[in-house]
């Protein structure tokens, strides 16, 4: 009797931990630049993802910060990223690294680039992190390799997937992606309304291209 008596005890000290333990929500950081800024607006990509998972099991949060290259990343990857203990971070940056070094001369030679890039991959997997690269989608809209950045964009792109390879990580390639998109949906050749407003930042469209990019990689 009294071995019933503990074991009922026992059972109900058990069933009372397992219903008071708080789940915890699989936490997702976008991070990157005004991209992913403009991404936590009501029609951004970041919104779209988080309307899309079930926010008992996901916690979305946006981490993007207008002008911002990949070494700024670097410099404020521990206050907003690592200290919020995320079980996964999604890198999208590069379009400034390659169009302030035209704009304002201020962008990243690529070799660096590549090294911070990395630098951020091995902290965030320091602490425990999953990690899902993005390459650079376009600064200009227009096909066939017209617009005056589409070189740069695609070395840079091409390091981001080599950078994947190397350290087996999932990639979500935006440049091919807008690539082929504006091969079938820009017969005008325009350099911008087709999937950004200003030939850089995401319309709509846009937004919700990269939201369908990314919610398989990130589910």
């Amino acid at each position: 009797m009294k071995t019933l008596f503990r074991t009922t005890v026992l059972l109900s000290i058990c069933l009372i931990a397992l219903t008071s333990m708080t789940f915890k929500p699989k936490r997702i950081i976008f991070f990157g630049d005004s991209i992913t800024q403009q991404g936590v607006s009501k029609n951004g990509y970041v919104t779209l993802i988080k309307k899309s998972l079930d926010s008992t099991k996901y916690d979305i949060i946006g981490a993007g910060i207008g002008g911002n290259k990949v070494y700024d990343l670097y410099l404020r990857l521990e206050d907003d990223v690592l200290n919020k203990k995320p079980d996964l971070v999604v890198i999208y940056v590069g379009i400034n690294d390659v169009w302030h070094k035209q704009s304002s001369h201020t962008g990243t030679d690529y070799d660096k680039y590549l090294k911070f890039y990395q630098a951020l991959i091995n902290k965030i997997q320091g602490v425990g992190s999953k990690v899902v690269l993005v390459t650079p989608s376009v600064v200009g809209e227009k096909k066939d390799g017209t617009n005056e950045l589409d070189a740069d964009l695609n070395k840079y792109a091409a390091g981001i997937r080599a950078l994947a390879a190397k350290n087996n990580l999932p990639v979500c390639d935006l440049r091919k992606v807008f690539a082929d998109y504006e091969a079938q949906n820009n017969p005008e050749d325009k350099e911008k309304g087709i999937l950004t407003v200003d030939r850089v930042h995401l319309n709509e469209t846009g937004n919700k291209l990269v939201a369908d990019q990314l919610l398989p990689l990130v589910k």
